[in-house]
């Protein structure tokens, strides 16, 4: 069943857009995986990130605390993180949170994409 065990993958679109792709649970227990994933990329000099969350079903406030991280280091770079097509439990996190105003948040990885071109 998606969601149930945490993976982090990532597809190269091209030089400067990477799309990461999360499954599971985005808890205290694997926030810090999805940070190291980001900032890694960030140290390509890649900026233009999407992030699928379509197989997250549950995030906490520190699964979304990476996205607040990292959020600002990619927009003074030139870039942006994308949600891409997060679950209707995770928006309502993010909205409890605060952060929808933050993020762009599409439905598919060809609006991110297109987003960022």
């Amino acid at each position: 069943m998606p969601g149930t065990e945490f993976s982090i993958e990532q597809e190269e679109i091209d030089s400067q857009i990477r799309i990461i792709h999360v499954n599971g649970f985005l808890d205290a227990h694997t926030f810090q995986n999805l940070d190291d994933v980001i900032m890694n990329v960030f140290r390509e000099g890649i900026y233009k990130i999407g992030i699928n969350l379509e197989n997250v079903n549950y995030i906490s406030s520190a699964g979304a605390g990476v996205f607040i991280g990292t959020h600002g280091p990619a927009k003074e770079s030139g870039g942006d993180l994308i949600l891409i097509n997060p679950m209707e439990s995770v928006i309502r996190v993010f909205e409890l949170l605060g952060i929808t105003q933050l993020f762009t948040i599409v439905k598919s990885i060809d609006e991110a994409v297109a987003h960022f071109r």
